[in-house]
């Protein structure tokens, strides 16, 4: 064999040795089993921690709205509780305002003898009434007022020509509110309405 020829066998070994050597079939599918499973996975665990952080996030606003709610409500209940914890004390003293208004039309009249006592019951309610004022009682005295059923209780219907129709003629008691919200109805007499209509009650 000449030179030339065995020059060219190596230069073919070498080129051989040079090439990488092809993968078994053993080793092709440890790579499938190694490689392509572990990177599809890594995508699904990150979904799921996903899934989870979202669902306890959303737990956590539902806690902390239901926490601000919960605290509202108590605030409100504070502030209800501040303004109409009188309301019992309240409804205890109203007959005794009553009583004072009553005996201040008793001694009414022309009498000298009843008017000092008269002078000493008025000076009584006013100073009565007042201190109720101070904390928010308020009278309900609707005379010539249009009829108002949140506020006012009729005792009767009358005519009274030269009275609205449906108004306040005459306050046979008094009425009261404790911060706005009403304590007693003020106890009235409505002038008649126009025939073929009713006072209204539930307006």
């Amino acid at each position: 064999m000449s030179s030339d020829e065995n020059k060219t066998v190596d230069e073919v070994h070498q080129e051989a040795e040079q090439l990488p050597e092809e993968l078994s079939p053993e080793e092709k599918g440890d790579e499938s089993e190694d490689g392509a499973p572990e990177q599809a996975s890594e995508p699904s665990v990150d979904a799921e921690l996903q899934a989870e952080v979202a669902k306890y996030k959303d737990q956590m606003i539902r806690l902390r709205a239901e926490m601000e709610n919960v605290r509202r409500r108590s605030e409100l209940d504070v502030e209800k509780a501040h303004k109409f914890a009188l309301e019992k004390f309240v409804k205890e003293l109203l007959p005794v305002v009553d009583s004072l208004e009553k005996a201040i039309e008793a001694v009414a009249g022309e009498d000298e003898a009843l008017a000092s006592m008269r002078q000493g019951i008025d000076l009584t309610l006013t100073m009565f009434v007042s201190a109720l004022g101070k904390y928010k009682v308020e009278q309900i005295d609707p005379i010539g007022e249009p009829f108002d059923p949140q506020f006012h209780e009729a005792m009767s219907v009358v005519d009274a020509p030269n009275a609205e129709p449906n108004s306040v003629i005459a306050v046979v008691q008094k009425g009261y509110c404790l911060n706005g919200r009403l304590v007693r109805p003020a106890m009235v007499m409505v002038s008649k309405a126009p025939s073929g209509s009713k006072v209204d009650e539930s307006a």
